[in-house]
């Protein structure tokens, strides 16, 4: 008993862990799919905005935030009109564009 008892918390333990590794990285993600247009350390670039201190960013719901992501903003849409494209659609799955949304999230709140 005291040896199936133990298989158990040990299952227990190790499904923990491994769905812990399954979740999505933000910061990896960013790297990945963002910092191509945002710039690698959220700065932005001359084809996207900035996230750090960006107040739109900061003031908008998380849901907002992974609209944009995972829909895209274009035309009259476009918020950024300086910028020559607006944000297109990422095909990513929704917990890797909720990890990305806390991750600028983050930077848009560093001072």
């Amino acid at each position: 008993m005291k040896r199936f008892m133990f298989f158990c918390v040990m299952a227990v333990v190790l499904g923990l862990a491994a769905s812990a590794l399954a979740a999505a990285d933000g910061a990896a993600v960013y790297k990945a799919k963002c910092a191509p247009c945002h710039g690698p350390e959220a700065q932005g670039t001359p084809m996207a905005p900035g996230f750090k201190g960006n107040d739109f960013v900061k003031t908008s719901t998380d849901q907002q935030l992974m609209d944009i992501v995972l829909k895209g903003r274009e035309g009259p849409a476009k918020r950024y009109k300086q910028f020559p494209m607006g944000m297109p659609k990422q095909n990513i799955k929704e917990d890797e564009a909720k990890a990305v949304v806390e991750h600028i999230k983050g930077v848009a709140n560093k001072k």
